[in-house]
């Protein structure tokens, strides 16, 4: 029979132990070795209920060490369990389809690229659309259009010159993407 008499616990052996003084110690204990206030709670409240048990089928030398020991390893365990918890949550949400940020900052990379087309000159805006978005070999667009390989160079050097002034201008770096 367990009886309480000032915080004090008697299980009708000879071990009689100070069940609140061993907590206070044990939280003490736990927020020193880093825990959060609730974890240092949880793993305390889970400690005594194992010394508890452990008092009423044998002698315990020394109940603070061993107290200790009990929260190191379910310090270890909890953080194990989370551990794995958070590396399942984190599979079950990647996905393969791009975030919302980026969707969002690649149709205002898309409107950037379109307003800048529309305002580079005619010629410039064909050589580029040619050799990114058709991908004609510099020498083809030259042939086509009447002129050297090093212009066509030129007006794509230009060009993209051009688009990475207008995405620095509002704000998007496309190469931070992942």
């Amino acid at each position: 029979m367990l009886a309480s008499n000032h915080g004090l616990l008697h299980d009708g052996g000879p071990q009689r132990h100070d069940w609140d003084a061993i907590r206070t110690a044990l939280k003490r204990y736990l927020r020193g070795r880093g825990a959060r206030h609730d974890v240092a709670e949880d793993v305390a409240q889970e400690t005594l209920a194992r010394l508890l048990e452990l008092s009423r089928s044998q002698q315990i030398g020394s109940v603070f060490a061993l107290a200790f020991r009990i929260a190191d390893n379910a310090l270890v365990d909890m953080s194990r369990r989370n551990g794995r918890l958070a590396a399942e949550m984190e599979d079950d949400v990647r996905s393969e389809e791009p975030s919302l940020n980026r969707i969002l900052d690649s149709r205002r990379a898309m409107e950037v690229f379109d307003r800048c087309l529309r305002r580079m000159p005619a010629l410039r805006r064909e050589v580029l659309v040619r050799r990114r978005v058709e991908q004609e070999s510099c020498r083809a667009i030259g042939e086509a259009l009447d002129m050297s390989t090093k212009a066509v160079e030129k007006h794509i050097t230009r060009g993209m010159t051009d688009l990475r002034r207008a995405l620095d201008q509002a704000g998007i770096d496309l190469a931070g993407e992942d």
